[in-house]
């Protein structure tokens, strides 16, 4: 496929100026030890206006960041999992009412954890839970209760199993809250993942690259690193610059895992997902290679949630959730810039993407500093709407 169409910041209304000085900010907190180093790319318009490294790709061993830097992108994995579903609801072959349990019988009789005991669930899980997060299911990480304690003795997460055997284990797990009662971050994209398996007989893995990842050229994308591309993995620090503690240690991705997580297992550049946030922007289509329509992508980036209450601390004031990852329903409540339409998801280690209809604008962002992330994403935010310019 040919190489997306690039301008300059002046060409698309963007300030070089204001983006240098995105930059220089970027660079004092990686002289000041926050983070390692940092990948930048920002388009609008539908050409990419800027593209800039920053830092070290391995403070280990000094390596200078370059922008095919290789990120763990964790949760990042989630918006093309999503896209992969959409794809077969729109061959007919899935159905975003119909109940998972359909297709995933290991989860067609989930029971809610009460005070009193497990209860059967009023209403099955369906696709669309899945998608939005109002499944039921949670992260173990996400809390201290019962659920999450079953969920880490259980090894919910653990690398050795296959996706199969996942959704099996989470069929014997109660749900946190009874579907489709309640936004809640969850393992659901991890089922998707399985969802797609079992739909197109094959593994998540193989669906990604055949359907996404080849069509759209994102050569670099994958659940693991192959050995002749290692040297361009990006790795983080080895102590919390805010802590003083061990950072969390980033995913193993040298070797192909058993599980290929649909939540969270992917790596990439900033280039290839680049690609795929330009896809999204342009209806469904990338250079001429349509994967969804223009209608599908509408309904994926308008909010599924209604009144439906969500985690404020995982999902932002004033946003809603899509069919795979945040819409923003308000122009004002939230702390960051932005426009109401605006999509976008991130990952654990501190990468993240938006796309803003409105000033046709699409950033991504690629880091490994777990601690880290939050502040990085307003600040990232804020200094690239800083940068529009008309």
């Amino acid at each position: 496929m040919s190489a997306l169409p690039t301008a300059s910041p002046e060409e698309v209304g963007l300030s070089t100026a204001r983006l240098q000085a995105l930059g220089a900010r970027l660079d004092e907190r990686i002289a000041a030890g926050h983070l390692p180093g940092a990948v930048v790319s920002i388009a609008r318009n539908g050409r990419v206006a800027w593209t800039s490294a920053h830092g070290r790709r391995d403070p280990a061993r000094g390596a200078p960041m370059t922008a095919d830097a290789i990120f763990r992108i964790y949760s990042m994995t989630k918006p093309l999992v999503s896209v992969g579903v959409m794809m077969l609801v729109e061959e007919g072959r899935l159905m975003l009412g119909d109940p998972v349990g359909k297709y995933l019988p290991e989860l067609a009789a989930p029971v809610v954890a009460m005070a009193g005991g497990n209860v059967p669930a009023v209403t099955p899980i369906t696709v669309q839970d899945l998608l939005r997060h109002t499944s039921g299911l949670t992260y173990e990480f996400l809390g201290t209760g019962p659920v999450h304690r079953a969920y880490a003795e259980a090894g919910i997460a653990r690398r050795e199993q296959t996706n199969a055997e996942q959704v099996a284990m989470l069929g014997r797990l109660p749900l946190l809250h009874q579907p489709g009662t309640q936004w809640g971050y969850s393992r659901s994209t991890d089922v998707l993942g399985r969802l797609i398996e079992v739909v197109s007989g094959g593994t998540l893995g193989a669906f990604l690259q055949a359907r996404i990842c080849r069509p759209l050229g994102m050569v670099d994308t994958g659940f693991h690193v192959p050995p002749a591309q290692q040297h361009r993995l990006a790795e983080g620090l080895a102590t919390d610059p805010d802590t003083g503690e061990a950072a969390m240690q980033l995913l193993e991705v040298r070797e192909p895992p058993r599980f290929e997580s649909g939540g969270g297992g992917l790596v990439g550049t900033a280039a290839d997902y680049m690609r795929f946030t330009q896809l999204l922007a342009g209806g469904g289509e990338l250079l001429g290679t349509r994967l969804l329509s223009r209608k599908t992508v509408e309904l994926m980036s308008s909010d599924h949630l209604g009144g439906i209450p969500g985690d404020g601390a995982l999902l932002p004031p004033g946003h809603g959730f899509g069919l795979g990852f945040a819409v923003r329903r308000d122009r004002g409540i939230a702390t960051a810039p932005g426009s109401v339409g605006t999509f976008f998801w991130s990952g654990m280690a501190g990468t993240f993407f938006w796309i803003d209809p409105a000033e046709r604008l699409i950033a991504v962002f690629m880091m490994q500093g777990v601690g880290q992330r939050e502040y990085y994403r307003n600040l990232i935010r804020n200094l690239v709407y800083a940068a529009v310019a008309d």
